[in-house]
């Protein structure tokens, strides 16, 4: 069942990957249809699975896994994933991380003119995005820290949302914390334009933060690079809530659970 918008967004076919149906859309076309939408037409949201999101669904998120059936795209993100795939399933799965949508989208698709909402971020990041790409339409929510467990403070980012009718709405405070952002925009109604759960790929396309080079992202091993800058940050991430996609996919293999069971 999805979100219910004022303006049905368009269409896309899925593929079925272990119970997640995945938006078959490549990086460049991904960008193309969600630059294509009608700005007026009702919020509609675009999530970006990676492992740590495929771990986090088979654990058994009733709230994550709420959001992610509300959503409109469901791009793939994560090389790992997609290489583990092909090689223990046979199943080729398209490949659109949010860092890339969001790059392309910016280089390609958004002009100065286009009305932007970020949920997040700071104002060095505001400073950036208006110096380096013109944006004259460009507004701001900041939630407070754990937001997402105050109805007060998820109220005040769904109204801020709906008050500044936008044609894009980066919202980049976090998984599982933006996910369940945009299905509470979306259950709202009222909002229009296009929500984008990016994690921090306006820290990226900005330059603010440098990304792994691109044969480290090529062969699949950003994580390890970001473990490696900072071990402490990311140890967990890594082992804990990425790494088990492993597990589940071989195990999926030979007949076992995959991410989401669904209803035969």
């Amino acid at each position: 069942m999805t979100a219910e918008t004022a303006s049905t967004p368009a269409a896309v076919p899925r593929i079925d990957f272990l119970g997640l149906e995945i938006s078959d859309l490549d990086c460049d076309p991904a960008a193309a249809v969600i630059a294509a939408r009608d700005p007026a037409a009702g919020f509609a949201y675009v999530v970006t699975p990676n492992a740590q999101h495929m771990v986090r669904l088979a654990r058994g998120a009733p709230a994550f896994q709420h959001a992610y059936e509300g959503a409109w795209l469901v791009l793939s993100d994560g090389n790992v994933v997609r290489r583990f795939s092909r090689l223990v399933l046979g199943q080729a799965l398209p490949h659109a991380s949010g860092a890339d949508v969001t790059s392309r989208l910016f280089h390609h698709h958004v002009r100065p003119d286009d009305a932007i909402m970020v949920v997040g971020g700071d104002d060095r990041l505001m400073t950036a995005l208006r110096s380096q790409f013109g944006l004259t339409n460009l507004h701001q929510h900041v939630p407070p820290m754990g937001f997402i467990r105050d109805p007060a403070a998820v109220e005040a980012a769904v109204t801020a949302v709906r008050s500044r009718p936008a044609r894009y709405v980066f919202i980049a405070v976090g998984s599982p914390q933006s996910e369940l952002l945009a299905r509470q925009i979306a259950d709202a109604g009222g909002a229009t334009g296009t929500g984008l759960c990016i994690g921090s790929s306006l820290l990226f396309v900005t330059g603010l933060v440098r990304r792994a080079p691109a044969i480290v992202r090529k062969l699949g091993l950003e994580g390890g690079w970001r473990l490696m800058l900072s071990p402490v940050g990311h140890f967990r991430r890594v082992f804990h809530e990425s790494l088990p996609i492993l597990g589940i996919i071989i195990r999926a293999r030979f007949g076992g659970r995959g991410i989401l069971q669904r209803p035969s």
